[in-house]
């Protein structure tokens, strides 16, 4: 046997090897570092329960359908609370450290009264807005690239604008001009919370399911009750939505007060 023909025999078998360990380096790289999604979840106005339950039920159906961990969850009530744009902004910080920047997906979920001047904060005495550029600024500040966020909140489009890129997939109750529904303070969800989180996100496989399910919901029920349509708004996204398929069995996370 010559020295070519030797060659030529074992080429094949080398190149099966070389490609089978390829792969299995790979896998063993992608087990060793998983993408992560950190869920933070702030129930903004304390006056109302709603805000607090939405917060909190909102997250967990979030961690269970996506593998979520951690989850941070904060709220306001009647008498106080650690919601507070301050709070949001410390807060925001502190998960982005932890994170990778790159690869992580950063999760955000507000509920609360909305204007067209942004979101009402309400901790006992303590009053105040976030804005849209406000938020926009903290995300900037997290250093991660890979952003949903939701707002659950009347005129809530308003932050489409500021937030909505590529990277930032920004999911809303309600256009600019609009208000949505279901804020009573024994309620556990509201209208768009209950269609988008609690009905839909039970059952879509993707954030686009999921909202396109909700938006109809929501229309439904608006249109049945006498109400002027909410107009739910998605935008942006294109590189992180993609990224979001739902588990099939969740990964529950860690709730914080």
């Amino acid at each position: 046997m010559t020295i070519e023909s030797l060659v030529r025999r074992l080429s094949a078998p080398v190149i099966v090897f070389l490609l089978t360990l390829a792969s299995t380096v790979a896998t063993v790289h992608a087990a060793e570092n998983p993408r992560k999604m950190t869920v933070v979840s702030f129930g903004l106005f304390g006056d109302e329960g709603v805000f607090r339950r939405e917060a909190t039920g909102a997250a967990q159906i979030v961690a269970n359908r996506f593998g979520g961990d951690p989850v941070v969850v904060k709220y306001n009530t009647k008498t106080g609370g650690s919601a507070t744009v301050k709070t949001l902004a410390t807060t925001l910080q502190a998960e982005g450290k932890k994170m990778n920047g790159e690869s992580d997906i950063l999760f955000l979920i507000l509920t609360s009264h909305g204007s067209r001047d942004g979101l009402a904060v309400v901790a006992g005495r303590l009053a105040e807005t976030l804005k849209p550029s406000h938020l926009s600024e903290m995300l900037g500040r997290t250093g991660v690239r890979n952003k949903v966020v939701i707002i659950s909140a009347c005129c809530s489009g308003v932050f489409i604008p500021r937030l909505a890129d590529a990277d930032t997939l920004v999911i809303t109750a309600a256009d600019a001009n609009h208000p949505s529904f279901g804020c009573e303070d024994k309620a556990k969800w509201t209208y768009f919370g209950d269609a988008f989180f609690n009905a839909a996100l039970r059952r879509a496989n993707n954030l686009k399911d999921a909202f396109l399910m909700a938006r109809s919901l929501v229309l439904r029920r608006e249109l049945r009750e006498g109400f002027e349509p909410s107009h739910p708004q998605m935008a942006g996204g294109g590189k992180v939505e993609p990224l979001l398929v739902a588990h099939p069995l969740g990964i529950p996370g860690v709730v914080e007060k």
